[in-house]
């Protein structure tokens, strides 16, 4: 038996070492005796697991190996355990059948008590087409009560009926609501509220006159009450635009929202403010993150000089009319204002917006704000006629998130009459792209908080200043002057009382416009002011005439200020992720004392890319440098407007124009506008020879710098 089983000798391999193993086991389970099995079943029974000294004794007893001993315990508990196994998934697929059937026969006893579609009781046939009968009739008197109240308003609102003769008019319809439970008392502070919805948020041009007078005759706290129930509704009306997409939104094929004017009249109806063929309705949505704590742009929001140096190239003038709520102290939660904005973009082809608006500021939830802009009439009695605008309910939700960042969702819905004031071009860009819409906001938005990052950077790299700005103060200042310089430029767009000059052949679209202004702000020359511009386009990409226009060492080539000879950068400060926004100061190549430095800021926006600059004495750039207040420096900024005509906003979104790519061949192209400001007379007035000669003199400066940009590009 012994030489049967073998040995594990070194000899063998590893793999022959186990097929020896094996087999010994195997050899020793066959060939034990009747005897021999029943004294190790025995003692299995006292213990599964010997140890050596046991199986040595065993063993010795039956008359074995101690490494057979150790076999057969090894193949006897397999063999156990593998029976117990098989018992229990028998026992356990049993359980499982009586389980399956139960649950069959608890379907079938469902089937006659739930009704499978709505999961009540079940309804016979008869019984539920009754049923079904008697809503169709109850749904087409409560359409039929629906119309007679909706009637009812227009006669009030058209003064076709009294007061006294609508209520009665409404408790006759009302009795026959389902709901006989009304106490008509509460009707007529319901009906209030409708009324003023209507009469602010949804009325017509016939019924502001009636409102001015009215709100005019009420007392502060009967104003204070009004403008807040209208600022509710109009809460209300945003929080369901910006919490709800469909029905309400529809995703256009770039990836935009614009509001299902049938499904949003459904639920929001109201009538145009404006009439005739020019009136075009703008509607967007659009969501950003924005480096700011939420408390802080809520701040910025209700600040109107801070709102308006939070958006420089959109809003050109903010102004609160008058405070009715300033808000907790905490949160500014309740903050309730009456405020007057005007609102211009790209050119002064462009025709700007003027809205008078309640703003309304409420802490929805933990770290979830919501402010609010609807239109309201009272603020501006005389508002020209000429450029009509109406702001339905628009303004955003800023929830909080970590890092003093916040999630901005941004709703702009508009009613406006400016088509046949905007120039055909730019009335199909806006329309098109909607570039007044929320993203425009919510871009401007980030790349100015991307500015005002790199204002607070505290360290100052040399390759970036050139070892020209020293401190951080320095650098700061010189940011602050820049900023004043880009607002001054959007400003100056908007030409008021402009004079269009269409003999003036430039290829220009719409001729030169030419504003003259008597200038008296602080930070600005005193005097009279020409400001000059036009807008051209360029069968060029916009990144293309964006980097030439920026270059300094191609500023030669256009501008007058160099007198043709080399420029250089003496100073470099990045403000943004894309690489063309930066601030520098420029001077000569050659410097002399009596020319003239050049500070430069340029960037790309949702709508377009800017390049401004002003030129300043060196003394008047040195306090700045030095990080000395640079407010009462007297600046007068000149600057260019590039728009790609194809895709206006793609240059924010992927650091390069359309047209830089693909787009560059045949088809791409570009608006440009040019807009200089001259000081023309420090005196208060001028006369009509001096007119005529700045006007000469202006359309020279202007003719020449476009030839020889155009010359340096074509």
């Amino acid at each position: 038996m012994n030489s049967s089983l073998g040995s594990t000798g070194a000899a063998g391999s590893g793999d022959d070492d186990i097929d020896n193993l094996q087999s010994d086991r195997r050899a020793s389970y066959k060939r034990l005796t009747a005897t021999q099995s029943t004294i190790l079943e025995n003692f299995m029974k006292e213990c599964h697991h010997p140890d050596d000294a046991q199986r040595r004794q065993l063993a010795e007893e039956v008359g074995l190996e101690p490494k057979q001993i150790k076999f057969w315990f090894q193949n006897k508990r397999t063999l156990i355990k593998n029976q117990h196994e098989r018992e229990n998934n028998t026992t356990l697929r049993l359980e499982n059948e009586r389980i399956h059937n139960e649950n069959l026969l608890i379907k079938e006893a469902l089937k006659a008590t739930i009704c499978s579609t709505c999961g009540g009781p079940p309804f016979p046939q008869e019984e539920h087409e009754h049923f079904m009968h008697s809503m169709e009739r109850e749904n087409a008197q409560l359409k039929q009560e629906r119309d007679k109240v909706s009637n009812l308003i227009a006669n009030y609102m058209e003064k076709k009926i009294s007061l006294p003769e609508f209520e009665q008019a409404l408790a006759t319809v009302k009795s026959f609501s389902r709901d006989r439970d009304i106490d008509f008392s509460q009707t007529k502070p319901v009906y209030e509220t409708l009324r003023h919805a209507h009469l602010h948020v949804h009325g017509n041009l016939t019924m502001r006159e009636a409102m001015l007078m009215n709100i005019s005759e009420q007392n502060p706290d009967e104003q204070k009450r009004m403008m807040s129930r209208i600022a509710t509704i109009a809460m209300e009306e945003l929080a369901r635009l910006l919490r709800v997409n469909e029905p309400f939104w529809v995703n256009t094929r770039d990836g935009k929202f614009t509001l299902d004017r049938e499904s949003y009249e459904q639920v929001f109806p109201k009538d145009n403010h404006f009439q005739g063929a020019n009136v075009c309705e703008e509607s967007s949505k659009f969501s950003g993150v924005v480096k700011l704590s939420a408390l802080q742009l809520v701040d910025m929001f209700l600040d109107p000089l801070k709102w308006k140096n939070l958006f420089p190239t959109i809003v050109t003038k903010a102004e609160t009319v008058k405070v009715f709520e300033t808000g907790s102290t905490e949160n500014r939660d309740g903050a309730l204002l009456l405020m007057h904005e005007q609102l211009h973009i790209l050119s002064p082809l462009v025709r700007p917006r003027e809205f008078s608006i309640i703003r309304y500021c409420k802490q929805v939830d933990a770290g979830v704000w919501m402010v609010t802009d609807v239109s309201i009439d009272a603020s501006r009695p005389n508002t020209t006629p000429l450029c009509q605008s109406w702001k339905f309910p628009s303004g955003c939700i800023i929830r909080e998130l970590p890092h003093d960042a916040c999630l901005v969702t941004w709703v702009e819905h508009v009613e406006v009459e400016d088509k046949i004031h905007t120039h055909p071009v730019y009335r199909n860009l806006i329309s098109n792209f909607n570039l007044y819409g929320a993203e425009s906001w919510i871009k401007e938005l980030q790349r100015m908080c991307e500015r005002s990052f790199s204002f607070f950077v505290e360290t100052i790299a040399d390759q970036e200043t050139s070892g020209v700005i020293t401190s951080t103060d320095g650098r700061k200042s010189v940011m602050k002057l820049a900023h004043r310089m880009v607002k001054m430029f959007c400003e100056s767009l908007t030409m008021s009382g402009q004079l269009e000059f269409q003999h003036v052949t430039l290829d220009s679209i719409g001729g030169v416009r030419v504003s003259i202004r008597k200038n008296n702000n602080f930070g600005q020359p005193k005097g009279t002011v020409a400001v000059a511009a036009t807008t051209l386009w360029l069968p060029l990409p916009a990144k293309r005439i964006f980097e030439f226009l920026r270059d300094p060492t191609k500023r030669s080539k256009w501008d007058v200020l160099s007198s043709g000879k080399p420029m250089t950068e003496i100073a470099h400060i990045s403000n943004g992720l894309y690489p063309g926004n930066s601030i520098s100061i420029i001077q000569p190549s050659v410097f002399r004392e009596d020319q003239p430095v050049i500070i430069q800021e340029s960037f790309t926006s949702c709508v377009g890319s800017y390049i401004i600059f002003a030129p300043t004495d060196k003394s008047s750039m040195n306090i700045a440098i030095r990080g000395d207040e640079s407010k009462g420096l007297e600046i007068l900024p000149t600057g260019f407007v590039v728009c790609s005509k194809a895709k206006p906003n793609a240059a924010f979104d992927t650091f390069g124009n359309t047209g830089s790519g693909a787009g560059a061949g045949a088809g791409a192209g570009s608006l440009l506008t040019v807009a200089y400001q001259i000081l023309i007379s420090t005196s208060t007035g001028i006369g009509t020879q001096q007119h005529m000669e700045s006007m000469a003199s202006v359309n020279t400066l202007l003719s020449g710098t476009i030839r020889k940009m155009k010359d340096a590009l074509m």
